[in-house]
C-alpha cells in the first residue's frame, strides 16, 4: 500500500475524508471531527483536506446530508414500498431497524447527541422527525386510517424506535424477531400473516426455530 505523503500526490478522496469524519463522530462526538486529527487518521497532509472541502463547516454539512439521505430517505422509501396489508407495510418499515444499510442507528444517536449542543443541528433533527412521522402517517392513511388515528399510530411506532436508539438498547436477533409480530399487532391493529413474516425473516437471513 502506498503511504500518503506530501510528495506522493495522493490527497485521499471526498468519500475518504467523509468516512473518517463519520467514524470520529460515532466514536467521540462532533468535537473530535477536526481537520488535523482527520488528516493524521488518514495519514494525509492537512492541506489535502482543502481539495475536497472548503472548511470544517462544509464537512459537517456533508455529514448531516449523509445522515438525512440515509436515515430519513430510506425510512420514507420503506414506508412507501408495496405491501398487501398494513402489517406488511409496517414490516417494510421494520427493515430499517434491522438493516444498517437502510438506517444507521449509531449515526442517529451521534447526530441526536450533536443536536444537544447545536441549535442548527437540533432544527435538522426536528425537521427529520417531522418528515418521518408524516411518511408513517401517510402509510397508515393508505390503509384507511383517518388522519388523527394515523398520526397517533405513526407517533407510537416512531417514538418507540427512537427510544430504543436513545437508550442504546441491545437485543439479540432471535429475541427481537420473536417480539416483532406483537409490535406489528400493537402498531397496526393487525396480526401479520405467516407468509408476510416469512418474507420479512428471509430478507434478514433469520430462520425461526
Amino acid at each position: 500500500m502506498e503511504h500518503a505523503t506530501s510528495d506522493s500526490g495522493w490527497r485521499g478522496s471526498h468519500e475518504g475524508w467523509l468516512e473518517a469524519a463519520y467514524d470520529c463522530l460515532l466514536e467521540s462526538g462532533v468535537d473530535s471531527v477536526k481537520i488535523l486529527p482527520l488528516a493524521k487518521r488518514l495519514n494525509l497532509s492537512r492541506t489535502s483536506f482543502y481539495w475536497f472541502f472548503k472548511d470544517r463547516e462544509e464537512l459537517l454539512s456533508a455529514l448531516i446530508a449523509r445522515w438525512r439521505e440515509k436515515n430519513t430517505g430510506n425510512l420514507v422509501k420503506r414506508s412507501e414500498a408495496y405491501a398487501e396489508s398494513l402489517a406488511e407495510a409496517m414490516l417494510n418499515v421494520f427493515d430499517c431497524w434491522l438493516n444498517k444499510e437502510l438506517f444507521d442507528s449509531q449515526f442517529e444517536f451521534a447526530v441526536r447527541s450533536w443536536a444537544l449542543q447545536s441549535p442548527d443541528i437540533l432544527q435538522q433533527v426536528q425537521d427529520a422527525d417531522q418528515a418521518r412521522l408524516e411518511a408513517l402517517s401517510r402509510m397508515f392513511m393508505r390503509f384507511d386510517y383517518d388522519e388523527a388515528a394515523a398520526d397517533v399510530r405513526a407517533r407510537t411506532t416512531y417514538l418507540v424506535q427512537i427510544g430504543y436508539i436513545s437508550m442504546q438498547s441491545e437485543e439479540d436477533l432471535a429475541l427481537r424477531m420473536k417480539r416483532i409480530p406483537e409490535y406489528i399487532a400493537i402498531y397496526t391493529g393487525q396480526v401479520p400473516q405467516q407468509r408476510e413474516l416469512a418474507r420479512f425473516f428471509a430478507r434478514h437471513g433469520f430462520k425461526p426455530v
